[in-house]
């Protein structure tokens, strides 16, 4: 099965985000106005379902969600060009949501994160055969009226006649065998048994103006997966990025980058900042390095936990294999060698190899003097050591 990719914004060297849509929905009409908001931070990518928006396309045979997350794979690596296989964060609504879920079921390695929105592990009560039946004698203008008090709060047609009118518009636009398979789809759909199989974190969200029932999926989808969190957010109903683009960009981006310095109180950067220092340096180094501070040397280590922790190596600008170099190469040039070897240890941490980092003392010896390269080549060697 083939699915038709949406460019929604950013750029190619930033971290991908797949958008999935609802059904009866097309990528551009549901999530534009969000994508607009991510685009500084994401390359954005969204998606259309069978015979939605840009895909033409109806299968001539009884489609699953499985396939349809085969799909999505299958764009993702289409967009990387044969180069290294990416990984990438999700986002879908309803049907999209779904298709997320069965992402992070089957390709574990490749989903980073996911946000999903007014999304069922199970089909609950949605009466999708009889959704199915009813789009295929009417069409799908025969569920607008219907789609109109689901997905929308109930000020938003006054508040966004537009928008509104191109979400109805977009329903109205779909073939109604496309639709119909989708249904029937979600009809067969059911993963519950496999959620604890879920390790990426996951948030969940649900409208306050949706129907109840509709809330209690995506809180079985947040208690039943490892990292759960599930988010219920007030004035929307259930094509939340649509509703509210500017409250769901943000919500989205703290699961994707985390916190903005802006929102993060003193205690919480300190927080990111010591979980990062652990994970790059070794819990039992920092720890060490807690436990022997003194009353003259304690104020020094919470403002190294900060600092340099939380408030430069937690920045999403670089990975932390970029910032390995920086510092390795700052070291040299400054002649701190027991940082140097610390450092040149969460290199290693770091996925940096013992080649790439004799490049990086390569290039130190032109920029920084071959007296202190040579220097760093010989704790190098002492380091490399310990690892035999």
């Amino acid at each position: 099965m083939n699915l038709t990719a949406v460019r929604l914004g950013g750029r190619p060297d930033l971290p991908l985000l797949v958008l999935g849509p609802a059904l009866g929905t097309t990528a551009q009409t549901l999530w534009a106005d969000t994508a607009a908001r991510l685009a500084p931070d994401f390359q954005v990518v969204g998606w259309d379902l069978p015979g939605h928006g840009t895909n033409t396309l109806v299968p001539e045979h009884p489609v699953e969600v499985a396939d349809l997350a085969a799909a999505v794979l299958d764009l993702v690596d289409d967009m990387a060009s044969g180069l290294e296989v990416p990984t990438f964060h999700y986002a879908g609504v309803g049907a999209g949501g779904a298709v997320g879920l069965q992402l992070l079921l089957d390709a574990p390695a490749r989903v980073a994160s996911a946000v999903l929105v007014s999304t069922r592990a199970a089909p609950g009560d949605n009466d999708w055969a009889g959704r199915a039946a009813t789009v295929r004698e009417g069409g799908t203008a025969a569920c607008l009226d219907d789609a109109a008090r689901r997905w929308f709060a109930p000020t938003f047609e006054a508040r966004e006649p537009r928008r509104c009118a191109a979400l109805l518009d977009a329903l109205r636009g779909t073939d109604p065998e496309g639709y119909a398979v989708v249904c029937e789809a979600l009809a067969r759909f059911d993963v519950r048994d496999r959620l604890g199989e879920v390790a990426a974190p996951v948030v969940t969200v649900a409208g306050g103006h949706d129907v109840p029932a509709a809330a209690t999926g995506p809180r079985e989808i947040a208690d039943g997966v490892r990292h759960g969190r599930a988010v219920v957010l007030d004035g929307v109903a259930r094509l939340v990025p649509a509703e509210a683009p500017e409250a769901f960009a943000r919500l989205v981006r703290d699961q994707v980058l985390g916190p903005s310095r802006d929102t993060m109180t003193v205690a919480e950067v300190r927080k990111a900042g010591m979980a990062v220092r652990r994970e790059v340096l070794g819990a039992a180094y920092v720890d060490r390095a807690m436990a022997a501070a003194t009353e003259v040397t304690r104020d020094f280590q919470e403002l190294i936990t900060e600092y340099a922790w939380g408030g430069i190596w937690s920045r999403p600008g670089l990975d932390r294999r970029s910032r390995s170099m920086i510092a390795v190469t700052a070291l040299v040039a400054r002649g701190h060698h027991e940082e140097l070897a610390m450092h040149l240890r969460a290199a290693r941490t770091n996925g940096l190899t013992v080649e790439e980092i004799t490049e990086v003392l390569m290039q130190t010896a032109v920029y920084c003097g071959v007296p202190e390269a040579n220097i760093a080549f010989r704790i190098a060697q002492q380091v490399f050591a310990e690892e035999r």
